[in-house]
């Protein structure tokens, strides 16, 4: 017996030591930060006059959050992030959908399917400023698309892309679909391939259509990587900030129709300096990416329970 339980010791020490490098990382890196934002919010701590007079660190406990809730502009920013989020989100999972559905299809016989993953897959690798510098000049009013509209006679003159509401989050969202469906598509269609072929052969062979097939075996054995795709596109699009922080200067125009909260946290850090109220701002966001995944949880269990 004892020689047993120590040869159990022995190995639980390799695995505490192979787990080390991970906890330290997430202890410096992650946690120290995380309890270090909350500790900060509760203190009034920011630059006067311009940037010459500090003042705090002052305790003020919940004053922070309090003014966060009485400005409002919290919640207008909160629903800019959350329809940027929807409008990237849902053409992106459809997209990458089919795409998956197509490449992992053996059936079809695609020719030089390596190299078109490979292509959708590059703008992933692209910086988002250098994207977002690129559509900035794009849309621009003298820009190449006004120009070709404006020659195919389509329009009369130039059309103010990043001056309206309905066409900035266009932009926005398109963007963030081109950068980022080649990591979804190559994720569901890691998930389509590793579903026992034979489940597709049965289907086929008691006459199943492709659509009967994708929506009664391929989505339901999916739905562990769909839900890992939901979680993290949802904490992405909450962080959303380096494409509408560069395509409208920061200030999120117009009328701060693409401020998002990430934008919201970086004015405070980086304009007034006011570092506490930054943490509150932290701090809700990660109450809100809590609730929200705690959800898309719950709505997962829910619908595989009644399957």
């Amino acid at each position: 017996m004892n020689k047993t339980g120590g040869k159990a010791v022995r190995y639980n020490k390799w695995g505490y030591i192979f787990l080390a490098p991970f906890l330290i990382v997430f202890i410096i890196f992650q946690l120290i930060p995380l309890c270090t934002t909350i500790y900060n919010s509760f203190f009034e701590n920011y630059l006067a006059n311009g940037g010459i007079t500090q003042v705090g660190p002052n305790f003020i406990g919940l004053e922070n959050y309090k003014k966060l809730f009485e400005a409002g502009d919290i919640w207008v920013y909160t629903k800019n992030t959350m329809i940027l989020w929807i409008m990237c989100f849902i053409p992106q999972i459809l997209l990458s959908l089919l795409l998956g559905a197509w490449f992992s299809d053996v059936r079809l016989k695609l020719k030089g399917d390596g190299f078109f993953k490979a292509v959708i897959y590059l703008p992933n690798l692209i910086m988002a400023s250098a994207f977002s510098m690129l559509f900035f000049a794009l849309f621009a009013d003298t820009g190449p698309i006004n120009s070709l509209l404006q020659s195919l006679h389509i329009i009369d003159e130039p059309y103010k892309f990043l001056s309206n509401t309905g066409s900035t989050r266009t932009i926005i969202a398109f963007m963030n679909i081109l950068m980022w469906f080649g990591n979804t598509t190559i994720l569901l269609m890691a998930g389509m391939m590793g579903i026992d072929p034979s489940l597709f052969e049965a289907a086929e062979v008691d006459g199943a259509n492709a659509t009967q097939v994708f929506f009664r075996i391929t989505l339901p054995l999916l739905r562990p990587i769909l839900l890992y795709v939901m979680i993290t596109s949802l904490i992405g699009g909450l962080q959303l900030f380096d494409v509408p922080q560069i395509l409208t200067n920061g200030t999120g125009d117009p009328n701060r129709s693409s401020m998002t909260l990430i934008m919201f946290l970086n004015r405070h850090i980086q304009i007034s300096k006011n570092y506490g109220m930054a943490g509150a701002v932290s701090v809700l966001l990660f109450i809100i990416t809590g609730v929200l995944s705690l959800i898309v949880f719950k709505i997962n269990n829910a619908s595989g329970g009644k399957e």
